[in-house]
């Protein structure tokens, strides 16, 4: 699903971008862009500054950062990343969308074209549709980096650190946008997926009342297509394993909602998968993926979208307290407020990064916290190392929140957006900081009080193809005795690593990738996987060099180990 802004201009590509995007940046009050992130840093930190709403005039500007530009003209950097590099620096909305073929031309032809903010321009093609969109990316750039010359569009930006929260006066979300709320109604998503969490939910605890403590915490990933909207994941979970490091892959050491839920996300790719390299056509027609002819890496299908459902806003910096504000010229780098840090998580309860209280040095086994999570998935993707030997980077397109406790989403995009913004020029190919739209929606799970029963260490977990959910102690990381699914007398837990794993071989074989088949142990095939390897490495520097903490490892044992 492409999501469009609020405000948006439409028109042919003869319109100026450089006008429809001063436009944008000073919006008049009342035409708020619904789109943009309030929260902002690095090159355009003061881009949507508060004085904009009322006085223009105080806008500071200078020239796009012309290294960008550079890369994209030696070539270092790919037409279709340069194009939303620039997206992120000038906060406007793009989509590459597939049209019809202009002109007489023989033969079969893929086209698309670029559109910002509304705005069509030239048509790209190419005999696959990973040509037509590099060229069509190319064609929007010839058009759109003159526009940019001269006239400066970007605010002068500060020196030092991001912008840190520091308090103001409380206000609404629907202040801050004030056509947000309209906005999200719109949007038929928002109202589908709710409904089909609920639903599906229901269908699968309601055969077994004994776990019903274990919805309080939910989190689901939802597949968008022409078809309609299909919940193909889901987890709860409010806990990590108390449990020490083992190297036999078999304990999960996290199990809260949104990482269950992921990981039965990963099951659900890797039967995708195995229909893609079934070596038969019908079954690999219903595979979600398809392949790029000179990469040979799948992707999802064109028509296909994937979106986050939470029922709790997520533990660590998407948890701001919503009177905090940001303020570019309050708070200096060296004195990071534990609001927006890196978080871990010791046994369900949550510690800055930076706190005193957390003891790195503990036995324990530590988890980084979900908001952390989120924000590494959606720059290195969903799918993780393994899978990545297989697939480009797999981001969701919308993270929908239903949490009725909650007034606004400004801790989510400041932990998913705002903390990550500029990297995407260091990461490799392929990855990028994908902005996904974040809303709040109806809550898809009934007010109880199930965190008063013994249970609520519990956590359920399932993906589209399951026969049955499975029950797991998030404090034990290990499946309990009453599950409906067991995978064996250990009790280890489909989601471990080490089934992980198993399905790795298994597609490996399928895929006739011989190179991975040979890998003797989990840890080395994870490092197999180079691009994705140095993402999170850039990932996790450029983090550190932000002032938002170190990223707590766990043990390399807990690696260490083969089928």
């Amino acid at each position: 699903m492409a999501w469009t802004r609020g405000g948006s201009f439409r028109g042919s590509r003869g319109a100026s971008f450089a006008q429809i995007l001063k436009k944008n940046i000073c919006a008049p009050p009342g035409l708020a862009v619904a789109y943009v992130s309030p929260a902002v840093s690095e090159v355009n930190k003061n881009l949507f500054d508060p004085a904009c709403n009322t006085n223009c005039g105080g806008i500071r500007s200078k020239s796009i950062p012309q290294e960008l530009i550079d890369r994209y003209k030696r070539g270092e950097t790919h037409a279709v990343s340069a194009l939303y590099q620039l997206s992120q620096v000038l906060q406007f909305q793009v989509e590459l969308k597939e049209t019809v073929t202009t002109g007489n031309i023989p033969g079969f032809y893929f086209a698309f074209c670029v559109v910002i903010d509304g705005v069509k321009y030239k048509t790209g093609m190419g005999i696959n549709k990973k040509e037509a969109r590099a060229s069509a990316a190319q064609l929007a750039l010839e058009d759109l980096l003159p526009t940019l010359d001269g006239d400066s569009l970007l605010p002068e930006a500060l020196d030092g650190p991001p912008p840190l929260p520091v308090k103001e006066s409380q206000s609404t979300g629907s202040e801050i946008h004030p056509r947000r709320t309209i906005y999200e109604r719109q949007n038929p998503i928002n109202e589908h997926v709710p409904q089909a969490v609920r639903e599906l939910l229901s269908k699968l605890i309601d055969s077994y009342p004994e776990v019903s403590a274990c919805r309080s915490t939910v989190a689901a990933f939802i597949t968008q297509s022409p078809s309609g909207c299909e919940v193909v994941a889901i987890g709860t979970g409010n806990y990590n394993t108390k449990e020490s490091a083992t190297p036999n892959g078999r304990v999960l050491h996290d199990s809260h909602a949104v990482v269950t839920a992921r990981r039965s996300l990963m099951r659900y790719l890797y039967r995708h998968l195995l229909l893609f390299f079934s070596k038969n056509r019908s079954l690999e027609e219903k595979s979600m993926f398809q392949q790029d002819k000179n990469t040979k890496l799948l992707s999802l299908k064109s028509n296909i979208t994937l979106h986050l459902y939470m029922n709790q806003m997520p533990k660590g910096a998407a948890q701001i307290p919503s009177n905090l504000r940001l303020n570019p010229l309050s708070i200096s780098a060296w004195e990071v407020n534990n609001q927006i840090s890196l978080h871990v998580t010791v046994e369900g309860k949550v510690f800055s990064v930076f706190s005193p209280t957390f003891d790195q040095a503990a036995s324990r086994v530590v988890s980084m916290s979900a908001s952390d999570k989120i924000t590494q998935w959606q720059v290195l993707g969903f799918q993780g190392a393994l899978l990545s030997h297989f697939t480009e980077p797999i981001y969701v397109s919308s993270i929908l929140v239903g949490d009725v406790s909650c007034c606004d989403v400004r801790g989510m995009e400041i932990a998913v957006n705002q903390r990550v913004d500029g990297i995407t020029p260091r990461l490799p190919m392929y990855y990028c900081v994908y902005r996904p739209h974040i809303s709040l929606v109806p809550t898809a799970c009934p007010e109880g009080g199930a965190n008063t029963n013994a249970q609520w260490s519990h956590g359920i977990n399932w993906s589209q193809g399951d026969v049955s959910l499975e029950v797991v102690d998030g404090l034990e990381g290990k499946t309990v005795e009453a599950s409906p699914f067991k995978s064996g007398p250990a009790l280890a837990s489909r989601l471990c690593k080490a089934a992980m794993l198993s399905r790795f071989n298994l597609v490996a074989q399928e895929a006739s990738r011989r190179d991975l088949l040979a890998t003797v142990s989990y840890r080395e095939a994870k490092m197999m996987a180079k691009p994705y390897q140095e993402a999170k490495s850039v990932l996790r520097s450029y983090l550190a060099q932000q002032g938002y903490g170190s990223w707590v490892a766990k043990p390399p044992v807990s690696d260490h180990f083969s089928m």
